[in-house]
């Protein structure tokens, strides 16, 4: 039985009905399919002839939130719909026998288009199906992978690759003769699946307690059966995506958009908004996350008896306030994720006031434009809106809630993360840099710091590619910065690399997720993707000033002597307590053959003369 939520970080989830056991064989390595019917011998044998539907409930713990979940599936056909709620969020997804889709806790459902959520539903509905022990149900590539062992247990692993999914293991106990693990590449990470507790129903075997653990120790799960039933008729569960609800937000009375500013900080957009009526409060606008909250806030607002307590910098627990209120929209009973990201933002963006971000759920409810030029913010009624002048239409797939794009660089295609919460221009994936030799064809050589985060720092190589093209709009010679290392969660990924507000303020971009499509727009004034930086040095925010906090070989500031863990204290003159670090980065980005002049401490002035990098 699968469980997967795919909503926040909290609820990746797969249990698999189909866990039961195998045999090993001897050198040499034994047949798959003689291994894989051991197992269901073991399992039940013929018991597992007369299943044609399941359905299961369980209980289950994520992030410190402890939640319930129901699950219909049936086994001739693959189909199934799950039903989940944890903590203050609630939602649904399914299988209707081609596609897969999701839905939200406000009703809004969508179709599962990029190519990891398809192939994902196709393993799990290849395993509802049984189709590794009945080949008639579904086609697939069997092979022995190897003898491998884990806490001490020895397993046959069988690698399966269904017909249009993609590989994963059982891994089966030599001594038990049972299936207790499965492994599975998610698109940034490897799910570990381990069954325990297993116990006879209806003549075969369940587990009935499921770890799923990735990369990140804060995303494990752990979920517990409370019943399950084969062969229960499935009267009334409806297994097509939902038809869409009534809106649940309001625009003010006379107009189809609302306009509002947006301040640019650090290379973050920043907007004012309400919440419960309350404020205005600064948060960052993110067209790729999940809405955030910082605990303090939600504990002021009351949103919920526990908010804020023992909120890790990864983010723990949910709350729901009454309403949103974004320029005069007011989306209703808004959820938000508990993250305390204050510390990261002040020393990388030098962002001090900010108490979370709107994110994926406000962009999906309405088109949504963003004006770099004019710092300008359109919330577009979907019910009046109109495409006509907003630029070229790129189509969208989501992973997640990721918006993705197809591109091309320098004729090479890939899929590429779009959204407006990277600063950079185009931060191209290790995996890509690699698989196309991308650091000999640009003969790339600067090691710069491309950006920082919970876990620390990444770096890159800076390189300019000849042109990128985008829905049919060919952008010349840009800068873009090549993973080298993958960074955390980046192994796995096929995603070719990141698109950012560097390259989004070029144009005025319109996203229009209920539709799959971002409109690009030429904007009043064009931005220069010809540079990266003109100082060769990366500054962050300390109670003293800036920072420096990397320095690229051959660059300005290396050519003025400016070192690692400097402290400049005054930019041309001006204080560093009163001057943003947004302010900063633009002193730094000042036309060719300009002066900076930095004061550093007791070692005194340095003076830079600007040039590009590359």
């Amino acid at each position: 039985m699968l469980f997967r939520p795919t909503r926040l970080l909290v609820l990746a989830v797969l249990i698999a009905a189909s866990s039961v056991t195998a045999q090993i064989g001897g050198p040499p390595p034994p047949d798959p399919r003689a291994v894989l019917q051991q197992a269901k011998e073991a399992s039940g044998g013929k018991a597992w002839d007369a299943l044609r539907s399941q359905h299961s409930a369980v209980t289950m713990q994520a992030a410190g939130l402890t939640g319930t979940a129901q699950r219909w599936s049936e086994t001739g056909t693959g189909r199934s719909r799950l039903e989940y709620s944890i903590g203050p969020l609630k939602g649904a997804t399914g299988f209707d026998g081609k596609m897969a889709w999701t839905q939200d806790e406000g009703g809004v459902s969508r179709v599962e288009t990029e190519s990891t959520a398809r192939e994902l539903a196709v393993n799990a509905a290849f395993r509802d199906r049984l189709a590794f022990w009945y080949p008639d149900r579904g086609a697939a590539l069997v092979s022995y992978k190897e003898r491998a062992n884990a806490d001490g247990a020895d397993f046959d692993v069988i690698r399966i690759t269904p017909d249009g999914g993609r590989p994963f293991e059982l891994w089966i106990n030599i001594e038990t003769k049972l299936i207790e693990r499965l492994v599975e590449r998610e698109a940034k990470a490897v799910r570990t699946e381990i069954y325990m507790d297993l116990r006879d129903q209806q003549g075969v075997k369940i587990p009935y307690r499921v770890r799923a653990s990735r990369e990140d120790p804060r995303q494990d799960e752990v979920f517990m059966v409370d019943t399950m039933q084969f062969n229960q008729p499935l009267t009334g569960i409806v297994f097509a995506q939902p038809p869409p609800p009534k809106p649940d937000f309001t625009f003010p009375a006379g107009g189809a958009d609302v306009r509002l500013p947006i301040a640019i900080d650090g290379g973050q957009i920043v907007v004012r908004v309400r919440i419960d009526g309350k404020g205005p409060f600064r948060m960052l606008l993110d067209s790729g996350s999940s809405n955030m909250l910082v605990p303090d806030l939600a504990r002021t607002l009351k949103l919920g008896p526990d908010a804020g307590k023992n909120v890790a910098a990864g983010g723990l627990g949910a709350v729901r306030a009454g309403r949103l209120d974004v320029g005069g929209v007011v989306i209703a009973n808004p959820a938000f994720v508990l993250v305390d990201p204050k510390t990261l933002l002040r020393r990388a963006d030098g962002i001090d006031d900010v108490v979370g971000v709107i994110g994926f759920e406000v962009f999906k409810r309405m088109p949504i434009s963003v004006d770099f030029a004019r710092a300008q913010l359109v919330l577009h009624d979907p019910a009046r809106f109109k495409s006509a002048g907003k630029g070229a239409a790129v189509p969208l797939v989501f992973h997640g809630m990721m918006p993705r794009v197809t591109g091309r660089l320098d004729g090479i295609g890939g899929v590429f993360d779009i959204g407006t919460g990277a600063h950079e221009i185009l931060t191209l994936a290790t995996v890509f840099v690699t698989a196309h030799d991308l650091v000999r064809l640009y003969g790339a050589k600067q090691s710069v710091l491309a950006g920082s985060g919970p876990d620390g720092t990444v770096r890159g190589l800076l390189a300019r590619a000849g042109e990128f093209e985008l829905g049919g709009i060919v952008l010349a010679k840009p800068v873009v910065i090549l993973g080298t290392v993958a960074a955390s969660g980046e192994s796995g990924t096929d995603a070719a690399g990141s698109i950012g507000s560097g390259m989004l303020r070029m144009f005025r971009p319109t996203f229009d997720y209920a539709h799959g499509v971002v409109y690009l727009a030429p904007a009043v004034v064009m931005a220069d993707s010809a540079y990266f930086d003109r100082a060769g040095l990366k500054l962050e925010r300390v109670p003293a000033g800036f920072v420096v906090v990397d320095v690229v070989a051959g660059g300005p500031a290396e050519a003025a002597g400016v070192k690692i863990d400097d402290v400049v204290t005054a930019i041309n003159g001006r204080a560093a307590a009163t001057t943003t670090l947004a302010a900063a980065r633009t002193a730094q980005r000042a036309k060719t053959g300009s002066k900076l002049r930095l004061q550093i401490g007791p070692a005194g002035e340095r003076t830079l003369i600007l040039r590009d990098l590359i």
